[in-house]
């Protein structure tokens, strides 16, 4: 009797502690209305999570932890946890103005470079209205943020034009400033949708590869779903997962902009939370340095090694905004910092953070482009992590990381920020395959024409696909890359101002490759090797029903669909914001960290403005 009743006390007391850990909370406004998308923080820790659309939120905490919540347009509040595992917090609104944003000019863009010209998206008092028309208020504060410009894919002719060649790109910024732009109840400018970081942003189920190579490659090829006429073809890598402990040490250097423009709640005191991520994923054998720039630069941490925690993010929650913003100096500086900790065979990366006013000073973009390319050349790589609105820059933010061989994202919440620094630090700092370039020929006696959706900034030149001097994308651990056609079949009666009179397909070709609708090829490097692996693979013409793909297709598509419903796309046939929210509601699977739903809200949200 008395081992029965020591059993039940044990099993209560490891219930209640359970319990007591699991903290239920609802974040209402000063209306009492419940307020989504709200990001709360075990201070001092890695634990985070979100408010879903109900306000309610769910995390582990301990009586005495504090839990921080930020929230775009709030006051930000810290609650300590007592002993009840249930909390009810009122958040309070910023008194500060959100600004509005508005297209005023454009300008055409010749050539990508850090010079490359951009459209501009501002607006000041003199300016009434925002994208959609609609009125603006006169007490709004002048916007200056820029896009460089993007001249959407059309279809090609495979007799014409039989190669379509490109750079991967597993960027996702475009998908969080889009967010960024629906939370504050505007649509966001054209230029800043990138068709192929929104598709990027999600991880998809595809299977790890089972062989030598860093990735794997599967394909997929249904009916169109807003043109059933017409086909969709889904390519998807899928790069090998890597062990964080077994992964090389790492030197990094944290280049952050405290200049005065970061001031704002959401650039600097997000960044200096979402940095602590970061250093919490840290190992013994990594290190960092911090470099600061605003007026002047400076080291304000020399080289540390990563089980110093405390006094890296000691040395981030210093940091105050003030002065100009001298971003070239800060960029050489932190190159020369990562030049004398460098590790032989190591991951030696700078991460940029910054709003974008990155001003170059007495330097010119080339001098400053060079410098990237150069220190990429030696093994040195640089990511972006832009913050903020208003004054950013988000053109330039792109070009610094494809030049330097880094990922570049755009953080608005401490979600995001988890999702950047926790759910794929793997893949935001390890590098598994560079210079990944894609090749597809197309078979013109089955593709009448064929149409890459998005990588308008990552096209290549169909001869430099097997020059192994032109650098192109790079693979993370465990990162996912998917690329989709929309592809006109032969026998198609639609008519194309480019379609020919003379040519004509010659009838051998069809006996021998009737059964092959095109055939990928890809091109990597391994990160210390200076020669590229070639892989070809065949892709079969077995065309299936649309509602009989994968979710990864059929979410893939929903998410290329309200790409190009915000774009106002010429290829949008009979889209609508109702059929992308059936189609991602199919498709949105496990969906254990909220991505798919937050997806799904968003595209509700679009379609009221």
């Amino acid at each position: 009797m008395k081992k029965l009743n020591l059993l039940v006390v044990l099993c209560l007391l490891l219930s209640t502690s359970t319990f007591a850990n699991q903290i239920i909370g609802f974040v209402k406004d000063q209306n009492n209305d419940p307020l989504p998308g709200v990001s709360i923080v075990v201070q001092h820790t890695a634990k985070s999570t979100v408010t879903d659309f109900d306000g309610k939120f769910v995390i582990d905490a301990i009586s005495g932890d504090v839990l921080e919540l930020t929230y775009i347009g709030f006051v930000s509040k810290k609650v300590k946890v007592g002993k009840s595992n249930r909390l009810s917090i009122v958040l309070e609104a910023s008194e500060e103005i959100l600004e509005e944003v508005v297209v005023v000019g454009y300008v055409t863009q010749k050539k990508r470079g850090l010079t490359g010209a951009v459209r501009r998206v501002s607006h000041s008092k003199a300016q009434k209205t925002n994208i959609s028309g609609r009125a603006l208020f006169d007490n709004e504060e002048f916007v200056n943020e820029s896009y460089a410009t993007i001249n959407e894919n059309g279809f090609q002719n495979p007799v014409l034009k039989p190669l379509s060649t490109f750079s991967i790109d597993v960027d996702a910024a475009s998908y969080s400033n889009i967010r960024r732009f629906l939370n504050q109840g505007k649509l966001p400018p054209k230029d800043a949708v990138r068709l192929e970081e929104m598709i990027n942003y999600f991880d998809y189920d595809y299977k790890q590869p089972d062989d030598k190579n860093p990735f794997a490659i599967h394909y997929e090829l249904a009916n169109c779903p807003w043109n059933t006429e017409n086909q969709l073809l889904h390519i998807g890598l899928q790069g090998k997962e890597l062990d964080t402990e077994a992964a090389p040490p790492s030197n990094l250097v944290f280049l952050i902009d405290v200049s005065g423009s970061m001031e704002a709640p959401n650039k600097l005191p997000l960044l200096k939370k979402a940095y602590g991520l970061l250093v919490n994923q840290l190992r013994a054998k990594d290190k960092v340095a911090i470099v600061v720039y605003a007026g002047s630069s400076g080291v304000v941490l020399p080289s540390t090694s990563g089980d110093q925690k405390k006094e890296i993010i000691n040395a981030i929650d210093k940091l105050q905004s003030g002065g100009g913003t001298a971003g070239a100096q800060g960029l050489k500086l932190a190159y020369q910092v990562a030049e004398e900790n460098f590790i032989e065979g190591g991951n030696n990366r700078i991460i940029l953070a910054t709003d974008g006013d990155f001003n170059v000073g007495q330097s010119s973009d080339a001098d400053l482009e060079k410098l990237i390319v150069n220190h990429r050349d030696k093994g040195i790589y640089i990511s972006v992590t832009g913050f903020g609105m208003g004054n950013y820059k988000d053109s330039k933010m792109e070009i610094i990381a494809d030049k330097g061989n880094g990922n570049y994202n755009y953080i608005d919440t401490m979600l995001e920020a988890k999702k950047v620094f926790i759910n794929e630090f793997g893949g935001t700092l390890f590098t598994i395959a560079k210079d990944v370039k894609i090749q597809i020929e197309f078979n013109p006696n089955l593709v009448k024409r064929y149409r890459l959706i998005g990588y308008e900034n990552r096209l290549m030149a169909d001869e430099d696909f097997q020059n192994d001097k032109k650098d192109a994308g790079e693979l993370g651990a465990g990162h996912t890359v998917t690329a989709l056609y929309e592809i006109v079949p032969v026998g198609s009666s639609k008519k194309f101002d480019t379609d020919l009179k003379y040519q004509t397909i010659d009838p051998v070709s069809k006996k021998l490759f009737n059964s092959e609708l095109a055939t990928v090829k890809f091109r990597y490097k391994k990160p210390n090797k200076n020669k590229s692996t070639l892989i070809e693979l065949p892709l079969k013409n077995k065309v299936i029903g649309f509602e009989n793909t994968s979710n990864n297709f059929q979410f893939s598509s929903a998410v290329a669909g309200f790409g190009m419903l915000l774009k106002n796309s010429d290829y949008k046939e009979n889209l609508s914001f109702e059929t992308i929210e059936k189609m991602a509601k199919q498709a949105k699977g496990k969906d254990e960290n909220g991505y798919r739903a937050e997806f799904i809200k968003m595209v509700e949200m679009a379609s009221l403005l």
